[in-house]
């Protein structure tokens, strides 16, 4: 099965630099959200942590490539894609267009958190894919 999603944004004014483009720690921003909407149709981020005993599925790692600026006006979509999977992380790619032209592209390494010893330790990922795996709450 495939892990995909996308998501669209319109860029306002507020979400640019005083040169009229988009200031980059949104790009990050927006790629998360993307994830975190993602895991809405699933009951959210808080109801996927409940049903597998986790306390969050967290980012480990992010990286980003800006193709070309984005302004007041575009209208952005993110396609997000689980990548990925391995024992104890996932990668999700994000690709990010105005149109069919690629502004940005970016990757995410997060895990799925848990307590264990008195310590925030990475798990088994495994149950997180078989969750995702089954139809949506949509």
């Amino acid at each position: 099965m495939r892990f995909t999603f996308e998501h669209h944004h319109h860029v306002v004014f507020g979400d640019c630099d005083p040169a009229g483009i988009v200031y980059y720690p949104n790009i990050y921003r927006w790629m998360d959200g993307t994830f975190q909407r993602f895991l809405q149709t699933y009951g959210g981020h808080a109801a996927v942590c409940a049903q597998l005993g986790a306390k969050g599925l967290g980012l480990m790692e992010t990286h980003a490539k800006y193709r070309r600026p984005l302004r007041d006006g575009d209208l952005l979509t993110i396609r997000m894609e689980i990548t990925d999977w391995a024992a104890k992380s996932y990668r999700l790619s994000h690709l990010g267009y105005v149109g069919e032209d690629l502004a940005f592209e970016g990757t995410e390494v997060r895990a799925l958190f848990e307590m264990r010893d008195g310590r925030m330790r990475a798990g088994e990922v495994a149950r997180l894919k078989t969750l995702l795996e089954s139809p949506p709450d949509t």
